[in-house]
């Protein structure tokens, strides 16, 4: 595992860079003084980030499209997979997405093969295959499979929500929470989620980096709380000091209701709320907890992570008022 040791002249690529995660990531890494490489399809996405460093390459290209990913390959130590297709392919069907995202992972494993890279470390979600996998879950387990099958070593985390400003989850939730005083639901409010926040999120991955005893290891990472829909709402509302909502449940009731209330409440494109809103009837919780071994965290509990996300910004739903 010595050779998977980071050094001052390794270069870190991140693909996915302009992305909820790719962005802090970025952020956090430069302040580390990592040397990085940057992939978006969209460069100017990457231009109000303010990197403190002058040794941040940037590399426009498309995985889908296999665009690029030679030229940001190039004497790369390790790559952080934080790319997928939902927002890149609006109004498709779970079927195209999918595919999408096996096109890109497949390009993106002929590339690495060939271009000597050391490490990958793959941010995929929670979510057993035998339970009725949404389709968006799905498509993450089986990118992490064909990541895994590269020459390279993997590193695959596992999460469910990612609770912080600007996530598509978080965003939906809280538009949804702040605007609705009384929902409807089908039984989707009693699955069981284990959210988790940004800057724990942020931990991990780094920590992986820096523990070369991660590689080829697939780990569940999620916050102390295990929670069902119903109580995570609560416990946000609880958070956010806002008057108590009221949740019916009705067996039966559409899913798609709630994915309809998303497209009229919410800024979140249907192509990613919709998948999102499908995947709700699975159990996402962390099925052990070995990458403590590894990277001892205290994680943050739900409530504070929803405190610290209206406090990263300004302006938005739920601080300004609607």
């Amino acid at each position: 595992m010595d050779n998977l040791l980071l050094t001052e002249n390794d270069r870190v690529l991140i693909l996915g860079a302009s992305g909820f995660v790719g962005r802090r990531l970025a952020k956090a890494l430069a302040e580390q003084n990592i040397k990085l490489r940057l992939l978006s399809s969209h460069s100017n996405g990457l231009a109000d980030l303010n990197i403190n460093t002058s040794d941040v390459q940037v590399v426009t290209g498309d995985l889908v499209q296999n665009v690029g990913l030679n030229k940001a390959l190039r004497d790369i130590h390790t790559t952080y997979y934080l790319v997928h297709s939902l927002k890149t392919r609006p109004g498709s069907s779970s079927f195209d997405y999918a595919r999408a995202d096996q096109i890109a992972a497949q390009n993106f494993q002929n590339a690495a093969n060939r271009s000597g890279l050391k490490r990958v470390i793959y941010l995929g979600g929670l979510g057993e295959m035998n339970d009725g996998l949404s389709a968006h879950l799905k498509s993450r387990a089986e990118v992490a499979n064909i990541l895994s099958a590269g020459e390279y070593l993997t590193t695959v985390l596992r999460a469910a929500i990612i609770i912080g400003a600007g996530g598509a989850s978080f965003e939906m939730l809280r538009y949804l929470v702040e605007r609705l005083p009384f929902m409807v639901c089908s039984n989707w409010v009693n699955s069981r989620i284990q959210p988790i926040a940004i800057r724990d999120v942020l931990d991990y991955l780094i920590g992986c980096l820096h523990q070369p005893e991660t590689a080829d290891q697939r780990f569940d990472i999620g916050g102390p709380d295990v929670l069902t829909y119903k109580t995570l709402i609560d416990q946000y509302v609880a958070a956010r000091g806002i008057a108590q909502r009221v949740i019916i449940t009705v067996p039966g009731f559409p899913a798609k209701f709630t994915a309809w209330c998303s497209d009229l409440l919410t800024p979140i494109p249907a192509s990613i709320a919709h998948p999102l809103v499908e995947g709700l009837k699975n159990e996402v919780v962390c099925r052990d907890d070995r990458i403590s071994k590894f990277i001892p965290l205290k994680r943050t509990p739900f409530r504070d992570a929803v405190k610290i996300a209206f406090a990263e910004e300004n302006k938005g739903p739920g601080v300004t008022g609607f």
